[in-house]
C-alpha cells in the first residue's frame, strides 16, 4: 500500500469515527443512571468525574464516619472501564492517616496527565486545610492510578490580596440595603482583619469544582475558603508546575467557584450561595483570563447554599446543574443555555423527591468523547437506608425534552 493510498484510508476512517461519535450524541433523548456502589452509613461526598485518554471513566469522591471532624476520612475512587456496563470495586486515591482527606477535583491536563487535588484538614477545622496534589501518567490499568508526584500547592495572595478584600468588602458594603448590611457588617469586617494575616491567606483554601483547562492551555483551579466565605482561583500556565493565585471573587458567601468561558474570552463563575437571603446563584466574570474577578452578583436562579457546577459544551452551549431550591436538596436539575448564560431555556430534573424524602448534591459533569453527558452526585433516599455516589449518563435531547 503506498503512502497516498494509506493516508486516504485513514483520513476515511477518521471521518468515519467523527461521525460515530457525533451520532452517539444527537438523536433521540436518552438517560441511564447507576450506583457506583451500593449505599452505606458512611459518609459519601465531593465527587468528581474525568474520561480519561483511553475512553475509561474515573470517580473519586471522600468517604468515611463524617467530614472535617471524623479522622478516618479518605478519598476513594472506582473506574467504568471502557465498553463496561458497571464500575469496579472502589479503590483508595488518597489517604493520609488519623488526617480528614476531603472535597476531591481531578482533570486531564493539555499533556495527558491526570491530576487530583484535594483538601487534607490538618485540624479538624476547614480554615485549617491544606492544598494537595498528585499527578500521574500511568492510569490506563485496571484498579487505581499509580500516582508519580505528589506536593503541597502553596501560595500566598501577599499584601495586594488583603489591600483588594477591604476595598471590595467596602464597595460590597455600598451596594447592601441597610437592613441586610446589619446582619453581616461584623462578619464583613472581619474578613478585613483576617485578610491582613498571613496565616489566614495563606491555608484554607479548598477545591470542590473541577478545573478549567482554557483553550490556550492555562489551568484554572477554582478554590474557595469557609474562613473568608468566597472564592478565589489557582492558576497555572505550565500545567502544574508552578501556581500564582487569582485575585478574590468577593461576595457575601459565594463560594465553590465552577467556572466556564465565553467565545469572546471572558470568564463566568457561577458561585454557591452560602450568605443571607434571597438564596441564589452568584456570578462573577473575569475579562483577563482569571487573573481579576468583578464583584459577585445574585442570578434569578435559586440556590440553597449547595454545590453548582457549569460546563462549556463543545456546540457552544452551557449546561448547569444545581439544587433548584431555597431550601434543601431534594431537588436536583439540569439546564441548558444557547446564549451563554443569558437565559436557560431547557430544564429537567435528574433528581425530584418530596422534602426530606431524598437529597443530591455536589453535581460533577463532563462531556464526554462521543458528545454525551457524564455526571456524578451524592444519592441519599430513604429507600437506600444510606448514601452513595451516582452515576448518570445522558444527551443534550434528553434534557430539551424537558420534565415527563
Amino acid at each position: 500500500m503506498d503512502s497516498k493510498t494509506k493516508f486516504s484510508m485513514m483520513h476515511i476512517a477518521a471521518v468515519i469515527v467523527m461521525l460515530c461519535l457525533g451520532m452517539a450524541s444527537e438523536g433521540k433523548p436518552f438517560f441511564e443512571s447507576s450506583l457506583i456502589e451500593p449505599p452505606d452509613k458512611l459518609h459519601n461526598h465531593g465527587s468528581c468525574i474525568v474520561e480519561l485518554p483511553n475512553g475509561d471513566f474515573l470517580a473519586s469522591w471522600y468517604k468515611g464516619s463524617g467530614e472535617r471532624k471524623a479522622d478516618d476520612v479518605r478519598i476513594v475512587g472506582a473506574r467504568l472501564r471502557r465498553g463496561a456496563r458497571g464500575w469496579s470495586t472502589i479503590f483508595e486515591m488518597a489517604d493520609f492517616k488519623g488526617f480528614p482527606d476531603c472535597n476531591a477535583a481531578m482533570a486531564v491536563d493539555k499533556s495527558g496527565k491526570l491530576w487530583l487535588f484535594w483538601p487534607l484538614i490538618i485540624a479538624n477545622r476547614w480554615e485549617t486545610s491544606l492544598l494537595m496534589a498528585r499527578s500521574t501518567t500511568h492510569y490506563r490499568l485496571p484498579g487505581a492510578p499509580s500516582w508519580q508526584w505528589q506536593t503541597p500547592i502553596l501560595f500566598d495572595p501577599g499584601d495586594r490580596f488583603a489591600e483588594e478584600i477591604i476595598a471590595a468588602v467596602e464597595q460590597f458594603k455600598a451596594t447592601l440595603p441597610e437592613a441586610a448590611l446589619g446582619e453581616i457588617s461584623k462578619e464583613l469586617d472581619r474578613v478585613k482583619e483576617d485578610a491582613k494575616d498571613t496565616y489566614a491567606r495563606r491555608m484554607g483554601w479548598m477545591p470542590r469544582s473541577k478545573p478549567t483547562v482554557l483553550p490556550g492551555g492555562r489551568f484554572l483551579l477554582p478554590l474557595y475558603s469557609d474562613r473568608f466565605s468566597f472564592g478565589l482561583v489557582a492558576i497555572s500556565d505550565d500545567n502544574g508546575e508552578n501556581w500564582t493565585p487569582s485575585g478574590p471573587i468577593i461576595s457575601a458567601g459565594g463560594v465553590q467557584p465552577s467556572i466556564v468561558w465565553k467565545k469572546d474570552g471572558t470568564l463566568v463563575a457561577y458561585l454557591r450561595d452560602n450568605g443571607p437571603a434571597p438564596k441564589r446563584i452568584l456570578r462573577s466574570e473575569s475579562t483577563d483570563n482569571g487573573m481579576t474577578w468583578s464583584l459577585s452578583v445574585d442570578t434569578e436562579l435559586p440556590d440553597p447554599g449547595a454545590g453548582v457546577e457549569a460546563l462549556r459544551l463543545r456546540n457552544g452551549n452551557w449546561l448547569m446543574v444545581n439544587n433548584d431550591t431555597e431550601e434543601g436538596r431534594h431537588s436536583l436539575a439540569a439546564r441548558l443555555s444557547d446564549d451563554e448564560g443569558a437565559s436557560w431555556k431547557w430544564i429537567r430534573h435528574l433528581e425530584l423527591w418530596e422534602v426530606d424524602k431524598g437529597s443530591a448534591s455536589y453535581p460533577s459533569f463532563i462531556q464526554g468523547s462521543d458528545g454525551s453527558i457524564h455526571g456524578t452526585y451524592s444519592c441519599k433516599t430513604e429507600e437506600q437506608g444510606g448514601e452513595t455516589i451516582k452515576h448518570v449518563h445522558f444527551n443534550e435531547e434528553w434534557v430539551q425534552a424537558g420534565d415527563q
